[in-house]
């Protein structure tokens, strides 16, 4: 029996939960859609985000190593974000989830809606 106990290297609890909260998948498709983007633009494509949730997301998937943040010596200061080369190597997996997802959802709705009725 394989466990999935909460340990420090366990990936499924440590990577996907970072990257299956709310925010996180969306920037990375935005930044992948969109190539090199400035925070503001961001912030526009993904409308309902608050600029401090951006904020926090920017910083993990820039800590995790999955989003690059450049900034250059301008006043008022520019800051532009992109995908990493590890980044990049998330959106396959990203897309096929999609996929799945726009696949199933019909299914999917037609079962929860069958449940509260």
């Amino acid at each position: 029996m394989q466990n999935f106990h909460h340990t420090n290297d366990c990936p499924i609890r440590d990577i996907l939960t970072r990257i299956g909260e709310k925010w996180p998948m969306l920037v990375l498709v935005t930044l992948h859609a969109n190539g090199t983007m400035r925070f503001s633009d961001i912030q526009k494509s993904i409308a309902d985000i608050s600029q401090r949730m951006l904020t926090v997301t920017l910083r993990n998937l820039e800590t995790d190593g999955l989003v690059s943040r450049k900034v250059y010596p301008e006043v008022p200061p520019r800051v532009e974000y992109k995908l990493t080369v590890t980044g990049q190597s998330l959106i396959p997996h990203i897309d096929a989830l999609v996929g799945w997802a726009l696949e199933h959802m019909p299914d999917i709705l037609s079962r929860r809606k069958s449940r509260t009725a």
